[in-house]
């Protein structure tokens, strides 16, 4: 499968090398704003062919496959150009700036049966089942609470505190930390509490949220773009607790007693880069004819952005494209 790129950015130095390494797809053309970086992009990642236009990426019948890799701020209109030029799609993280937009995405992909899909590789890594399976084992007993980290020191990075880019924590990080709790707890909210920390630009910085569910259970947590995190993952129990290391990228479970006695230790099975799983369910599905994700269907990514959205409200943030 030609698989063409929108966007040069930094994902993109992990995904070319991921699809170079598969069988079955192939590094074939990246676009930029520029013709001279498009061409610069292709040579320095591998790509058969660079273009000056995502417009002229897309006109290229030979593409099978676009990934999306351009800011939030242009994953709606990017995705929509897309479903207009007839291309399959995976979408980088976060998958829109709102519901509203996942909502439209979804039926113009439901309407022409287009695969669209977030591509957010914790939901389609074996280590999904794998962590469940230990959880659901019930090695610890009754679990009741669950807490979680994802923090990196990127404040830096000029898009990631720019508002007109849908910068913040929340969007670019805190995204995983959600999808962690829902693919772990579920989806039956109570209710969610949250406490906000803002940059100077205006943009979330830090974060804490508590989601309450139906069951008296409860998610506890916590992202930021100031500092660098243990990014763990812990479920506790009656009878000890299970860490999960990494939820970004989980390298491997570990279950202790009341006694903090290691128990059981799982690694997680060797693997390219862990993108290549996304892509890998992307292939199937449109051999298959389908035009969405099993492992992260559309109504899961609405989902999760509805959930983003009722916390950035009570936070007061809305991003400038939101207020036209």
């Amino acid at each position: 499968m030609n698989v063409g790129i929108l966007g040069t950015g930094g994902i993109v130095k992990s995904i070319a090398p991921t699809l170079a390494k598969m069988e079955g797809m192939y590094c074939y053309a990246i676009a930029s704003r520029t013709r001279e970086r498009g061409k610069e992009a292709a040579a320095e990642f591998g790509f058969e062919k660079g273009y000056g236009s995502y417009e002229e990426l897309l006109a290229d019948e030979a593409v099978e496959l676009v990934y999306i890799a351009t800011p939030h701020s242009r994953h709606f209109e990017d995705m929509k150009l897309c479903l207009r030029y007839g291309k399959p799609v995976l979408c980088e993280k976060a998958f829109t700036l709102n519901a509203k937009q996942a909502k439209e995405i979804k039926a113009l992909a439901e309407k022409e049966k287009i695969y669209v899909a977030e591509a957010i590789w914790p939901r389609y890594m074996p280590s999904r089942s794998i962590i469940q399976d230990i959880v659901d084992s019930g090695i610890v007993g009754e679990i009741k609470t669950l807490t979680a980290n994802l923090s990196y020191p990127i404040a830096h990075v000029e898009r990631l505190v720019a508002p007109a880019l849908a910068g913040g924590a929340l969007l670019d990080i805190g995204v995983y930390g959600l999808n962690f709790a829902f693919m772990h707890f579920g989806t039956e909210i109570a209710r969610i509490d949250s406490s906000v920390q803002f940059t100077e630009t205006g943009v979330d910085g830090s974060e804490n949220i508590t989601i309450h569910y139906k069951d008296g259970r409860m998610a506890v947590l916590t992202h930021s773009i100031y500092g660098r995190s243990d990014r763990a993952g812990i479920f506790y129990g009656e009878k000890g607790y299970i860490v999960v290391e990494n939820i970004n990228n989980p390298s491997a479970v570990s279950v202790y007693d009341t006694e903090d006695r290691l128990i059981k230790k799982v690694e997680m099975p060797a693997q390219i880069s862990g993108y290549e799983y996304q892509f890998a369910e992307a292939l199937e599905r449109i051999k298959k004819g389908e035009w969405q994700s099993v492992s992260m269907p559309l109504d899961d990514s609405i989902f999760v952005m509805e959930q983003m959205d009722r916390l950035r409200k009570d936070w007061g943030l809305t991003y400038p494209q939101e207020k036209i």
